[in-house]
């Protein structure tokens, strides 16, 4: 399987629980090695605020920490697409993505176009991914910018399976609950 990164992980209806129930993962890195990414739509209660507050001011809303996945939950990263030029401590992803470093020195007003912080990651070893996707419980799709910081990340699992062009989309109907069906 060619690299993943910069793409999307849609959770299917085979996630039946967990924390990837409906998640949406941004691979920032896919390689012979394994996976790692962040869930894009599991905003938490904690504010960006309390946790890192010199940058609460660069966050988009919701101005909260996500829940980048169940690996090291109590480290931070941050997904930044870049407006023009990249600010210092930027490391490219995929086109104007990339990783923010939390440690160096903040942005310039206007150099991202959007931020996100995520406590937390998740991991897949070497081929582990590729038999998850072969199993049928992840759909890889193409990201778009917007995805990663959308205003309402708790629709993006829909929104994203909706612009797809086969029957996929359908699974948007898919009851919370199929036993309550």
């Amino acid at each position: 399987m060619d690299t993943l990164r910069g793409r999307l992980l849609v959770a299917t209806p085979a996630i039946e629980s967990g924390p990837f129930l409906r998640s949406v993962v941004f691979l920032l890195d896919h390689d012979g090695d394994g996976a790692l990414g962040v869930i894009v739509n599991r905003p938490s209660e904690s504010e960006v605020d309390d946790v890192l507050p010199d940058w609460a001011a660069l966050v988009n809303a919701p101005v909260c920490l996500f829940e980048g996945g169940p690996v090291a939950m109590d480290s931070a990263l941050a997904l930044g697409v870049i407006a023009d030029i990249a600010p210092p401590g930027w490391r490219q992803m995929a086109g104007r993505v990339g990783l923010v470093d939390l440690e160096g020195p903040l942005p310039d007003h206007g150099e991202l176009a959007g931020l996100r912080v995520f406590a937390g990651y998740a991991g897949w070893g070497a081929d582990q991914l590729e038999a998850e996707v072969e199993e049928g419980a992840w759909l890889v799709v193409d990201a778009l910018e917007t995805d990663l910081i959308s205003p309402q990340p708790e629709t993006l699992w829909r929104e994203v399976l909706r612009r797809q062009d086969d029957d996929i989309r359908f699974w948007t109907t898919f009851p919370d609950d199929p036993s309550a069906n």
